[in-house]
């Protein structure tokens, strides 16, 4: 199997030969080390800067590398597939979902106050909008932020924030107005702010090597310089982030499957049993081949979701068909993957135990199968 998009151009190829060299430098020998103890070491984050993997799909004004969705997707692809560690992989790119809504609605002071010292790996951030009791329910979320002269009060608390127990800051949803999308605004709320802390560090099934919180607000006092765009306006912010981050997750779903696939084509050429080895029997055959075409098939409609998206036009029923497309491959391909290791795909040992438990994930973050179902049906006019 090829791991090239349609949209690769020598450019793209050179990033993926960089990044790769980087991930099996940095990441993969310790990929199962850091699985275990839960987190990886935060100088990674100024190895990534160093390598140009933190600054891609950022303007170079902000201390960015350039490019657009597409290199960022080749270098994820490459920091699964080499790196070997999803969760590590998706810590060091939380910034993804955090950083953007600074762009979009920050003034030119915020802008470089914030968005530089991430890019450099100085600044470790997080998006903060899922809620306890919220869910995907993002319109009804009850975080409340109250205006108290230059400062605006905050009570509520958030859950699943990826990061959330290093970041340096967080852009965190609020409700500074009425019920619905329209009392939603976004604010920049930095560690170390008096009534801001992390709950606990929530233990998961999987992206184990990526931290992940759960934060509370108790009479936290924010500057009121620190809210980005007008109040209101934060809603918006979030929708228009969901297109990007969810082909992003579709790209991952690819890369995880993919490696899945390689490392599952490597073992039953491997394997004896019965006196042949395993890619000797029709069954196995049979599952490789069907593995591979649903990969085939999720990785050409996450290339048609992309291009489209580079072109301005607007996918959002689309990404979210890629979504729910590569989401269900990837688990697929993982199971697989694991049923034909037999007992060792059940042991921590091997990579593929490792990616069925990280791919479980996918189906619910960045909006349910359910939710991206109901996306579907109203963008599409069903």
């Amino acid at each position: 199997m090829t791991s090239t998009y349609l949209f690769e151009t020598e450019e793209h190829a050179s990033l993926r030969r960089s990044i790769r060299a980087f991930a099996e430098r940095e990441i993969a020998p310790f990929a199962r080390q850091w699985e275990e103890a839960g987190e990886f070491p935060r100088a990674l984050y100024n190895k990534a800067a160093e390598a140009g993997m933190l600054g891609l799909g950022y303007p170079e004004a902000y201390g960015g590398a350039g490019g657009d969705l597409s290199h960022v997707l080749v270098a994820a692809e490459e920091m699964v597939l080499a790196g070997k560690s999803v969760g590590t992989t998706v810590g060091i790119g939380s910034h993804g979902i955090a950083v953007p809504p600074i762009l979009a609605l920050g003034d030119e002071a915020q802008k470089q106050r914030w968005v530089p010292g991430v890019l450099k790996g100085e600044l470790v951030s997080a998006l903060a909008i899922t809620e306890p009791g919220g869910g995907s329910d993002v319109a009804s979320l009850r975080t409340r932020a109250v205006r108290d002269g230059d400062h605006y009060v905050v009570n509520g608390s958030k859950t699943f924030i990826t990061s959330g127990t290093r970041a340096d800051f967080v852009t965190c949803a609020v409700r500074t107005g009425g019920e619905g999308h329209a009392g939603v605004s976004l604010l920049v709320i930095e560690k170390g702010t008096p009534g801001f802390t992390v709950s606990r560090k929530l233990e998961k099934m999987g992206w184990w090597a990526s931290d992940t919180a759960e934060l509370s607000f108790e009479d936290c006092r924010v500057p009121a310089a620190n809210l980005l765009g007008d109040e209101g306006s934060g809603f918006v912010a979030i929708m228009m982030n969901f297109a990007n981050e969810r082909i992003l997750i579709a790209a991952q779903c690819v890369a995880i499957a993919e490696l899945a696939l390689r490392e599952t084509q490597r073992y039953v050429r491997e394997r004896s049993a019965f006196g042949r080895t395993l890619n000797g029997f029709q069954v196995t055959r049979h599952k490789l081949a069907d593995m591979s075409t649903r990969l085939a098939a999720a990785r050409a409609l996450v290339n048609e979701v992309t291009v489209r998206h580079l072109r301005g036009e607007v996918v959002t029923a689309h990404a979210a068909m890629a979504k729910n497309t590569a989401t269900d491959m990837c688990s697929y391909v993982c199971d697989e993957a694991v049923q034909l290791h037999g007992g060792y795909g059940y042991t921590r040992e091997y990579v593929v135990e490792r990616l069925y438990r990280d791919a479980r994930l996918y189906p619910i973050g960045g909006g349910t199968r359910e939710i991206m179902n109901e996306v579907i049906a109203k963008f599409s006019g069903f």
